[in-house]
């Protein structure tokens, strides 16, 4: 092992070495990937030499995602006393499913959950559990809701048809949710957003109230604390009242910006956030812990262990249902999310985790003032979101982003909002500073004066 560990110290110093000085790696074509790169599998294995030469020439080909050139998704950079834990559950390599296996790691996780529920005044009997993803957090909340309404479903199935809520801004694992779940794509109803993409309460109330008149059986809303494109916060406040109103399931989506609960700044982004049900955040986005860290808490102990407990004698055989976590989650076998988040919120504190969340809105801030005082470039979006849209000389954005990632000069994404399409430039990345920030800029204006303009005129 420990010979092991120094190849993988030399390829780890590979990889910084390449942030540093290739932030954006020269991407392989997929027609041409398995000519240039060995990856076979064959009959005979290689010598430790031979394989190392293999792992460079990948590391070098791999999207760098911790530069200070990566802007495309939710996530990105590297905190190092998180990556430390990611690091050390690897080496345990604990399943979470009961205390025997996993000891003190089942109470790094409950401090975690504990911790959280705290942070957004759910009470003291309240629970969660980590699962795969975000997508899996929105499933396990949707579960939990079908089952609070019909608690016959584990059972018998389906009998009736159940309808649910979401903003048309929100993630698409909501209705790919209901297809996995037995309620059905088509019994998901996208309510109307204003401008900023935030929902809508009128429209999710007449929505409700005609599913009603129709014989269906409202039973979840699905609200979110920063939507993937504009990076919108629902009215949670609003929305909550509906959601009592009328008997439903309250769940606050927060996988990409759930983490302004560490700030005391941005908290009123999730203003009602303790009259949810249920609630999930990433910690591997705005928090920058590894990938990945998906939390989900809710309110209703009860219902997190009817929904997802199963008895098995072979499994839970000591310590009690308390520290036997695989009671509460979707899974069996789960490897240990929780201690790169522990090992981050240990070492910088509750304080330390504000730091990183409000960067990232200072870094917003300064993009968008950039971009304010160019007339070449065009905003759509706003303060209080760490998503910055625009348009750079009306070049089309999928053109853009897609000649910046085939040069290797940038990696950033786009999107789309009422069928404007534009540059989604995310400042989520935990490495980034304002002169990295300005050097976005700078790179993408070169790149278009040299690259498109003149292939254009010429």
């Amino acid at each position: 092992m420990q010979k092991d560990l120094n190849l993988f110290i030399e390829l780890a110093n590979l990889l910084l070495e390449e942030e540093q000085q290739n932030p954006v790696a020269k991407p392989i074509p997929t027609t041409t990937l398995y000519n240039e790169l060995d990856l076979s599998l064959n009959e005979i294995g290689i010598a430790d030499r031979e394989l190392l030469k293999n792992l460079q020439t990948i590391i070098k080909s791999t999207p760098k995602t911790a530069s200070k050139s990566f802007f495309n998704q939710l996530f990105g950079g590297r905190i190092g006393k998180a990556t430390l834990g990611d690091l050390l559950a690897v080496l345990f390599n604990n399943s979470m499913y009961t205390y025997k296996v996993a000891g003190p790691q089942v109470g790094v996780e409950k401090q975690v959950l504990g911790s959280i529920c705290e942070l957004i005044n759910y009470p003291k009997n309240s629970d969660g559990t980590f699962a795969p993803g975000g997508s899996m957090s929105n499933m396990m909340a949707m579960i939990m809701a079908r089952d609070a309404k019909n608690e016959s479903v584990r059972r018998q199935g389906m009998s009736n048809k159940m309808t649910a809520y979401t903003s048309s801004e929100s993630h698409y694992s909501i209705s790919k949710n209901a297809a996995l779940t037995g309620i059905g794509r088509e019994n998901v109803r996208l309510v109307e957003t204003n401008d900023e993409g935030e929902m809508l309460s009128s429209h999710l109330e007449t929505l409700i109230l005609k599913d009603i008149n129709n014989g269906y059986e409202p039973f979840f809303i699905n609200a979110t604390a920063g939507t993937t494109v504009l990076g919108a916060f629902d009215d949670i406040e609003s929305i909550s009242n509906i959601a009592k109103q009328y008997g439903l399931w309250l769940h606050v989506d927060g996988a990409y910006c759930g983490g302004v609960i560490f700030s005391k700044t941005y908290k009123h982004l999730v203003k009602g956030l303790e009259a949810s049900d249920s609630f999930s955040v990433n910690a591997h986005k705005m928090l920058g812990t590894p990938l990945s860290c998906s939390i989900i808490v809710t309110q209703h102990k009860a219902q997190l262990y009817h929904s997802f407990s199963n008895e098995a004698e072979y499994l839970y055989q000591t310590d009690g249902d308390e520290f036997n976590l695989g009671k509460t989650s979707l899974q069996c076998g789960r490897r240990n999310d929780t201690l790169k988040i522990w090992t981050l919120w240990k070492s910088v504190g509750r304080s330390g985790l504000e730091k990183i969340v409000n960067k990232q809105f200072e870094m917003a801030t300064i993009a968008r003032n950039y971009i304010r005082s160019n007339p070449d470039y065009q905003l759509y979006s706003f303060e209080d979101s760490i998503s910055v849209c625009f348009n750079y000389k009306g070049i089309p954005a999928k053109t853009l982003c897609t000649a910046l990632y085939e040069n290797a000069k940038l990696m950033v994404g786009f999107g789309k909002f009422r069928d404007i399409e534009f540059v989604r430039m995310v400042t989520i990345n935990s490495v980034l500073e304002k002169e990295d920030i300005l050097a976005f800029f700078e790179t993408l204006e070169v790149f278009v004066n040299e690259k498109i303009l003149k292939v254009n005129a010429s």
